[in-house]
C-alpha cells in the first residue's frame, strides 16, 4: 500500500457519457471505504483545477448518483493548462502554460493524487502532470467505441441503447406515413454506433465511416423494398460516413477546443440527395445527436465504469503511476499513458482513433445476411 496517499482528486474532462457517475462513485467509496482516503472533485475539468473550484466527494455526496448519465462534476473541453487561453485587459487572448498554479492549488488542498476521466486531449495533459511529478491514473471515456487499447468503454453500451430506442420509435411513423427516414448517429470516424444501433434497430441502410457509400445503390435498395411491398426504409447515417472518393462533412470548426473539427449534418444533405433520387417517396431527416449522450446509465455501463473507478484507486495505492485503466481480454488490466497518449490508442481525434469497423468482419456480414445495404 502507498502510505503517502491521503487524498485523490477527480476530474472529468470532454464530452460527457453515460457511465461516468458510476466511476465517480466507485472512486469515491473505494478510496474511503478501503483505503480510508479524502476525496475531492473537481469541477468542470481543468478548468476546476485552474480555479481550485471542487467540492468534497463523500459517502453522501455520491450517493444515489450511478445510473444517472452525465457528470455530477461537469465537464469541459477547452482547457489545456498547459496552453491556456487567457484574455488581456484589451480583449485580446494570449496562450500560457498555468500547470504551475494547478499543482500550487492541489498542494496546498493536499492532494496527492488524481484520477482523469476523459478521451486523448484530456489525458494527455494527465501524462503531462505525471511528469511533473503528480500521481495520476486515466480513465478512457467516449461513446463511440474507437479506443484500440481497450476492448470497451462505458457510455457505448447506453448509446447503443438510446439509438435503437429511437429507431424503434422512427420506425412506426415511417410505417405509417410511407416514408424514408434518415437518421444521423454519432460516432466521428468509426461506424460502431452507427452498425450495432442500426442492426439492433432493423435498419435497412447504414451508412459508416469505413464504407465509403454511393447513394445511387441506397436509391436501388429503397426501390427493391418498394418492389417488395415495404413502402418506407430506415436509413442510419453515421455522422462520419463519406461518399465514394469524397471527404466527411464537417459541420465547424472550433478553434479553441482540443477537439476542434466537429461533424454532424452529413443526415441533412444525405436526405435532400435522396429526395431527388427517390421522388416518389417523402424523405425526411432526424439527427439523434446529443440525445446519445445522456439517459440513465445502462447496467453495462455501471458494472463497467465501478470496475474501473476501483482499479484506479488500488492503482494508485499500489505504488502506480501515469497509467490508464482498460479492459481487455474480459478483464480490467492498465497500459501506460506515455506509450497510448496521441497514438490514436485513446481516441486521437486528428487521427480519429484506430478501431475500425472491419468492412469484411462478422459484424458487416451479418449485416448484410440479413439484407442491410451498406451503399456499396
Amino acid at each position: 500500500m502507498n502510505k503517502k496517499i491521503k487524498k485523490i482528486g477527480v476530474i472529468t474532462g470532454g464530452g460527457d457519457c453515460s457511465g461516468l457517475n458510476a466511476v465517480i462513485s466507485a472512486v469515491t467509496k473505494t478510496a474511503i471505504n478501503k483505503y480510508g482516503l479524502e476525496v475531492i472533485g473537481y469541477l468542470r475539468g481543468y478548468s476546476g483545477l485552474y480555479t481550485n473550484d471542487f467540492i468534497k466527494l463523500d459517502l453522501k455526496a455520491v450517493s444515489g448518483i450511478m445510473h444517472q448519465g452525465g457528470t455530477i462534476l461537469k465537464s469541459s473541453n477547452k482547457d489545456n493548462l498547459f496552453n491556456y487561453a487567457l484574455k488581456d485587459p484589451d480583449g485580446t487572448v494570449t496562450y500560457k502554460d498555468v500547470s504551475d498554479v494547478a499543482l500550487k492549488n492541489m498542494e496546498e488542498e493536499g492532494v496527492d493524487a488524481l484520477v482523469v476521466l476523459g478521451g486523448d486531449g484530456t489525458l494527455t495533459s494527465a501524462r503531462d502532470f505525471a511528469r511533473l511529478g503528480m500521481t495520476v491514473i486515466g480513465i478512457p471515456k467516449t461513446i463511440d467505441n474507437d479506443l484500440p487499447a481497450t476492448d470497451v468503454t462505458f457510455g457505448y453500451n447506453t448509446s447503443l441503447e438510446s439509438i435503437t430506442d429511437a429507431l424503434d420509435k422512427i420506425h412506426t411513423t415511417a410505417y405509417s406515413h410511407d416514408r424514408v427516414m434518415v437518421v444521423e448517429v454519432m460516432g466521428r470516424n468509426t461506424g460502431w454506433l452507427a452498425i450495432e444501433g442500426g442492426l439492433a434497430g432493423s435498419a435497412d441502410v447504414i451508412l459508416i465511416p469505413e464504407i465509403p457509400y454511393d447513394l445511387n445503390k441506397v436509391a436501388e435498395k429503397i426501390k427493391e423494398r418498394d418492389n417488395f411491398g415495404k413502402f418506407f426504409s430506415i436509413i442510419v447515417v453515421s455522422e462520419g460516413a463519406k461518399p465514394i472518393g469524397g471527404d466527411v462533412f464537417v459541420r465547424e470548426i472550433i478553434e479553441d477546443s482540443a477537439d476542434s473539427i466537429r461533424l454532424g449534418g452529413l443526415g441533412a444533405l444525405v436526405t435532400k440527395q435522396l429526395q431527388e433520387l427517390v421522388p416518389s417517396h417523402e424523405v425526411r431527416y432526424t439527427n439523434l445527436a446529443y440525445l446519445q449522450r445522456g439517459g440513465v446509465t445502462s447496467q453495462f455501463d455501471r458494472s463497467l465504469g465501478i470496475k474501473f473507478g476501483v482499479a484506479s484507486v488500488d492503482l494508485i495505492m499500489s505504488g502506480k503511476n501515469s497509467r490508464m485503466v482498460i479492459y481487455k481480454d474480459n478483464k480490467i488490466q492498465h497500459v501506460s499513458l506515455e506509450e497510448v497518449v496521441g497514438s490514436g490508442a485513446i481516441g486521437e481525434t486528428s487521427k480519429g482513433g484506430n478501431k475500425q469497423v472491419d468492412p469484411n468482419g462478422d459484424l458487416v456480414n451479418a449485416c448484410q445476411a440479413i439484407g442491410i445495404n451498406f451503399g456499396n
